[in-house]
């Protein structure tokens, strides 16, 4: 067993590094499933892999390892009142609202930065979260949009104005 850490300073200090805001989608029989992550990451190009997390006491858990498919939807950045709609356990978070529904592709949010299409590949443990790894079959990108961020316990914007490009991915430079 390793040294006991005080769970909300790590979470602090994990807060420190800031994140995208992502809600996932996807639909099991005539039910629509949705929830907010900022556990997005990229895993793999070739085969194109992506992974996010679900907390283990999630309601839907169970429902989301049924999914078929599954749609990340990388929030813009004018779009953190989507991003509190479904990162509450509300009895219908989808009331009121207008989307559009692929099928095997899961739930499109309108207005998102990107959307990725997935399918799923594999389920690990994580912990107190389960990690799901999605096979990406399509994807749509909106570069005219910027990225919601989320860090130090708040939502964030990237500054507008003129950025350095950087050769990606940088972990193949070592």
């Amino acid at each position: 067993m390793g040294p006991v850490i005080d769970v909300r300073s790590f979470r602090q200090a994990l807060g420190q590094f800031p994140t995208g805001v992502c809600v996932v989608t996807s639909v099991i029989g005539t039910e629509k499933l949705g929830v907010t992550i900022s556990s997005f990451n990229s895993l793999s190009l070739d085969p194109p892999l992506i992974l996010f997390s679900i907390d283990r006491r999630a309601a839907s858990l169970s429902l989301w390892m049924q999914a078929e498919c599954y749609a990340i939807n990388v929030l813009s950045e004018n779009q953190a009142d989507l991003s509190s709609r479904f990162s509450r356990p509300l009895t219908n978070k989808w009331e009121g609202f207008a989307c559009e529904t692929k099928v095997g592709h899961g739930v499109i949010l309108p207005g998102v930065a990107a959307v990725f299409h997935c399918a799923p590949w594999a389920a690990h443990d994580g912990g107190d979260h389960l990690l799901f790894i999605g096979r990406v079959t399509s994807f749509q990108s909106f570069r005219d949009r910027r990225p919601l961020v989320f860090s130090q316990g708040r939502y964030a914007a990237l500054e507008s104005g003129s950025h350095n490009e950087v050769s990606w991915p940088l972990a193949m430079h070592y």
